[in-house]
């Protein structure tokens, strides 16, 4: 009893204590006209000193607003803003004690054609329901920032040193300009070449699918859309900008961006061509296209090294020397005032050369072979990519979205491969030598379409959603290979080419009607009908000595097969929609029909299964406040194995590995999990982001692998009890902002933890991997003269083995990065980049650590519209890309061919023209 009572009592005095240092501020706001109250008007502090902003709320549904924020011994303003409204200031001369402000009244704006329209302030942030938007003028930023400078100005914005941006903690994966894509929603193109100065607006939404925008629902996903729009007066004009360069070792770039805007019509051009493994859109004022440094806002794949941005891939990356073209036309427009369309075009071609040094330690059961290869490869790529977007509003109720998107790519590839592998002993088991070319030409056709209808009965709709897939891939291979075996087996020696067609068509239609059963839940029954089907054929023809020509079938290494998986879910679901709460959660059995074929050595096959599963998905998401809120959904599924998986078909293409089907596999059952907490509080301007997740596979489909004495594989498939992956992270940032000067830290902290079963040489095997990766870092500026960031990154894997020769296998990594960047003195940019990466555990012979050091010198003249710099990219010349890679069945160390020390002069010149103003005129000239 005792210790309850202590216990309370330390409560209370805490409680109290807290309360000793915060105040209340509280009032309601009405119409001044009609006395009812505004719902949604925008309550906000700033500073008297620096306008500032201190904390900010909104009004509910009966205008009263309410917030508790620490004291503050200085002058503040209190401002009330709501839309068609004059704005409501008040002076408050410190905030020592609670404050009811009683009812404040708006006065509508008045808009008659004889009096003057005093245009009311815009508040730095405005709260609009499920929209938070960001004043742009009110951010400061320099003369010729381009927008993601804005947003590392916005309070919860954080871009990451990979691009990454978030706001509030959760990750933002669509970008617009004035509600459309901007080549792509990817939208980096946008941020980092659009100048912040025609921005009016940011607006973060959550992202909707276009179902869910169409058709007025909540959102359910758990990422953010951030939405730019345009000035008025710089929505009509011409802008853009074009770099050209040129450096030792003949290393060129060049790069333009034309923009055209005159109200909804919005055209724009985009060229670049470089051999500097770069897109050549980054148009960044430091280092332009130059990579390896801060110009990260790209995806980059950690297997292949190939980079891209909007799903288009730009060969090797990091892993060889990439020259790239690209020329691409983005059009938005509105007809008739129903129909927005809006369309882009890319061509795009790449050039890779590399050359690849590997060395992996295979895991076995009872011991480990080592497998040491060379290789040289030489890879072009052609591709174009069509996308449209057009939709119709036929009426007030109804909608129709329709989006096709057709692309065309052809690949070709030269090979040349040098292999052996060897027992603990290092005796050699098998050796190979093979020169392959390569042709792929694939043909995209998709279509996704939506359609929405309102009936007069409020909250009832009918929604059709609808996707289409087809698919055309014509494969050639010609192989010349010679693998030789250390015992009696027969060596392996081919010389042949082969023909792969493979032809898939997808489609799935959804069609789900809501009706009200309160204000806030809605009943509502979904049926979703799904078609895929896929067929493939493979023939393969040796070269004939005696017709001197490929004309010989192999009908061993020959086959046929087709897949046919229909699925059918009929589902009941409920969706609420409160002020502070949306949700949606559907269930209901899902029929699956898995129909395969197989025409292998003249033997047909045939497999019908007839599967019946429970199904369900949902999501829920509540605010907590006005800067906490959590979100967590969950997905239970089914998944049917490949025909490739089932089939009785040998495929013997890899002479070193043989893989065959089992009709026995069950399909796989998933289940999804994931939740989220984040908190941001504007006034401390501090905030934090927790996720967890997790991915369940029962009865996964796992490779059986079988090594005979030459390390020769024969794989089939079977299905384990369980493998799952998980993950946890926590992020914090927190800045600091006096006059000029701006102080920033943030931390995060991911963990993931993976569990394998698997089966080699008829043995079980678990592997358990966790991975830690903590971060740090900071960023110090002074508005337009400098800023120093630097920031750490430690990586550490581990990987514990059951039923394997070895125990554990563990890795950790350091990465460190110094970017300083300086505006002094007057006109000039300076620029450095300092990279420092370490891998622990990597194989003798590989190097261990590298200096990646890239620096800048810019000078901006004519009016600030040319800028000419030299820069130097590696300057240490040690750029390197050596990696070790764990996985459950082996230990990887590899190293590619990368970019090393060059010099590169350029020129950027810069036009802008809004609304008939030139940059540097005075006078605006209105068309």
């Amino acid at each position: 009893m005792p210790k309850s009572l202590t216990l309370i009592g330390l409560i209370f005095i805490s409680t109290f204590t807290f309360a000793q240092k915060t105040v209340s501020l509280k009032g309601k706001v009405n119409d001044e006209t009609t006395k009812l109250p505004i719902e949604s008007a925008t309550v906000y502090l700033t500073s008297v000193k620096d306008s500032s902003i201190v904390d900010y709320t909104i009004t509910n549904k009966l205008g009263g607003f309410k917030f508790t924020i620490k004291k503050i011994d200085k002058p503040l303003y209190l401002k009330v803003s709501y839309i068609s409204y004059n704005d409501y200031v008040k002076t408050i001369s410190s905030l020592n004690a609670d404050l009811d402000f009683g009812t404040i009244e708006l006065k509508e704006t008045v808009n008659a054609l004889d009096e003057v329209v005093i245009k009311s302030e815009i508040p730095p942030i405005r709260i609009k329901k499920d929209t938070l938007e960001f004043n742009a003028s009110s951010f400061k930023v320099g003369a010729d920032a381009n927008v993601e400078a804005l947003l590392k100005q916005l309070p919860g914005v954080e871009i990451s040193p990979e691009g990454k941006i978030t706001v509030n903690g959760k990750e933002v994966n669509n970008i617009l300009v004035n509600g459309k894509p901007f080549f792509g929603k990817d939208g980096k193109i946008a941020t980092q070449n659009l100048p912040a100065e025609i921005i009016d607006k940011v607006q973060v939404v959550d992202t909707k699918t276009k179902s869910e925008e169409i058709s007025g629902e909540s959102a359910g996903s758990k990422e953010k859309t951030i939405n730019l729009t345009i000035q008025e007066d710089k929505n009509k004009g011409f802008f853009g900008k074009i770099i050209g360069g040129y450096g030792s070792q003949e290393r060129y770039e060049s790069s333009l961006l034309l923009n055209y805007f005159k109200g909804e019509r919005k055209i724009s051009v985009l060229a670049s061509t470089n051999n500097i493994n770069s897109i050549g859109f980054s148009m960044n004022e430091i280092f332009d296209s130059m990579g390896g440094g801060r110009n990260n806002s790209i995806y980059v794949d950690d297997d292949t090294g190939s980079f891209g941005i909007n799903n288009m891939s730009f060969g090797g990356g990091n892993n060889g020397i990439t020259k790239s073209n690209m020329i691409g036309v983005n059009y938005q427009d509105k007809y008739f005032k129903k129909i927005d369309q809006s369309g882009s075009y890319y061509f795009t071609n790449t050039e890779t050369e590399n050359i690849n040094r590997t060395e992996r330690i295979n895991l076995l059961p009872l011991g480990k072979t080592f497998t040491n290869s060379l290789a040289s490869t030489f890879n072009t790529n052609n591709g174009h990519n069509l996308n449209l977007d057009f939709e119709v509003k036929i009426d007030s109720t109804s909608t129709i979205y329709i989006n096709p998107t057709f692309s065309k790519t052809k690949t070709q590839n030269k090979s040349s491969r040098n292999q052996i592998t060897t027992n603990e002993a290092f005796d050699e088991l098998n050796s190979s030598v093979n020169d392959d070319y390569n042709e792929n030409d694939n043909n995209t056709f998709t279509t996704n379409g939506s359609y929405s209808k309102q009936f007069n009965k409020k909250r009832r709709g009918l929604v059709i959603n609808f996707e289409t897939e087809i698919q055309k891939t014509d494969n050639f291979l010609n192989t010349n290979s010679e693998t030789l075996f250390a015992d009696a087996t027969p060596d392996d020696i081919r010389n042949q080419n082969q023909f792969e067609k493979v032809n898939t068509k997808f489609g799935k239609l959804e069609v789900r009607f809501g009706e009200p059963i309160t204000d806030s839940l809605r009943l509502s029954i979904t049926s979703e009908v799904t078609f895929r089907k896929i067929d493939n054929s493979l023939n393969t023809f040796d070269f004939d000595t005696g017709s001197n020509n490929f004309d010989s079938f192999n009908g061993i290494q020959s086959n046929e097969t087709s897949s046919k998986t229909t699925t059918f879910f009929p589902s009941t679901g409920l969706l609420i929609n409160k002020n502070k709460t949306n949700g949606r959660i559907n269930f209901g059995p899902e029929f699956i029909t898995f129909d395969t074929k197989s025409n292998y050595l003249g033997v047909v096959t045939n497999r019908n299964k007839n599967y019946v599963f429970p199904r369900i998905k949902g999501y829920i998401s509540h605010n907590i406040g006005k800067s906490k809120s959590i979100y967590s959904f969950y997905d239970y599924d089914v998944e049917v194995p490949q025909a490739s998986q089932v089939l009785p078909v040998e495929n013997l293409s890899n002479p070193l590995s043989t893989t065959i089907g089992n009709d026995n596999l069950r399909p796989t059952q998933k289940h999804n999990l994931y939740f989220n907490f984040n908190n941001y509080d504007y006034q401390s301007r501090s905030g934090y982001f927790i996720y967890t997740g997790l991915n369940l596979k029962k009865n996964a489909v796992v490779a059986s692998t079988v090594f005979d004495s030459n390390f020769k594989a024969i794989t089939t498939y079977e299905n384990v009890d369980l493998n799952y992956s998980s993950y946890l992270g926590f992020n914090w940032d927190k800045s600091f902002k006096k006059e000029k000067r701006t102080l920033r830290f943030g931390a995060d902290l991911s963990l993931n933890y993976n569990y394998s079963e698997g089966l080699t040489n008829a043995v079980l095997f678990q592997s358990k991997g966790l991975q830690i990766n903590p971060r740090v870092n900071m960023s110090w500026s002074i508005d337009e003269l400098i800023t120093i960031a630097p920031s750490y990154r430690y990586t550490y894997f581990k990987t514990d083995y059951k039923n394997y020769i070895i125990d554990q296998a563990n890795n950790f990594l350091h990465k460190a990065k110094l970017e300083i960047t300086s505006y002094v003195p007057k006109h000039f940019v300076i620029g450095s980049d300092f990279n420092y990466t370490y891998n622990s555990n990597i194989a003798a012979g590989f190097k261990k650590d590298f200096y990646l050091w890239n620096v800048s010198l810019g000078y901006n003249f004519f009016k600030d519209q040319l800028l000419a710099k030299v820069k130097v990219y590696d300057l240490l010349d040690q750029n390197l890309n050596n990696t070790r890679t764990i996985t459950p069945t082996a230990i990887v160390d590899s190293e590619n061919t990368v970019l090393r020390r060059y010099v590169m002069f350029s020129l950027t010149y810069k036009l802008e023209k809004f609304a008939g103003k030139k940059k540097g005129d005075d006078i605006m000239i209105l068309d």
